[in-house]
């Protein structure tokens, strides 16, 4: 129990003590009860002020300890909604960064396979220009070392071998034969440009900073496109156009 009740009540028996003392030893019980009412009234209303009084003031100050208590509940509480707050955007962060890797993770195995697909493409054009039937000699021996090479895990060898063979005939660009003098090289040249266009479209859309963006246009694959790019204009109509001569799949 809180002093302030137990002072008022040692207080008030106090006082009751005192006023029926006061009747008994000076009016008496008989003559007190014999009274008129107005003078009982009278009486009892100016023996119950102070206590009256007394339990005002008592009260006051439990109600004022009663409302230190509920702000500091609230003020608890309003730090542990912060501190809640604090950990869902905490939490909320975690999650952004765990979708954002998920994001980057997924592109990276897209962007591995695509570069797969590239270098057989280019592993076809390249053959095409350097085999049996092409224009530049190529030993089996060759052939099979490059597509070796390939399927351990180089899939930019061809296009480092046809960017080389570009500039191998007295230092004169040679890209648009590689690319471009038969139907079967537009074709090949057509799907390079195709799947690598496509491929940094969509590394565009997730990579922020361009960080990968930049590694794939420097790469053996990127320098490729830009000079199959180059070529592709001055490419017959009818063998410059992605539609015309590109593998394509409807869905």
């Amino acid at each position: 129990m809180d002093w302030r009740i137990i002072l008022g009540l040692s207080l008030t028996s106090l006082w009751l003590l005192t006023g029926a003392t006061y009747i008994s030893s000076n009016v008496g019980w008989t003559g007190f009860v014999n009274l008129p009412v107005e003078e009982v009234g009278s009486f009892l209303e100016g023996a119950f002020a102070p206590l009256a009084f007394l339990w005002l003031v008592i009260g006051y100050f439990l109600q004022q300890r009663e409302l230190i208590q509920n702000t500091e509940a609230m003020r608890a509480q309003a730090a542990e909604i912060a501190r809640t707050a604090e950990q869902a955007a905490i939490q909320s962060e975690k999650l952004a960064a765990a979708e954002t890797y998920a994001r980057q993770e997924a592109t990276l195995r897209l962007v591995e396979a695509v570069r797969s697909q590239l270098g057989g493409i280019a592993g076809m054009l390249y053959i095409s220009s350097h085999g049996a039937d092409g224009d530049f000699p190529l030993s089996d021996d060759e052939s099979n070392r490059l597509f070796s090479e390939q399927s351990k895990g180089d899939p930019e060898v061809f296009s480092r071998k046809l960017l080389a063979a570009t500039l191998q005939v007295n230092g004169q660009d040679i890209g648009f034969d590689l690319f471009y003098k038969t139907e079967i090289r537009a074709r090949h040249t057509n799907q390079f440009i195709f799947v690598f266009e496509r491929m940094v479209t969509h590394v565009r859309g997730s990579d922020t900073n361009n960080m990968l963006f930049d590694s794939l246009i420097g790469s053996g694959h990127g320098l490729l496109y830009a000079r199959m790019k180059k070529h592709q204009a001055n490419a017959p109509p009818e063998w410059n156009d992605h539609s015309k001569t590109a593998r394509q799949f409807d869905l």
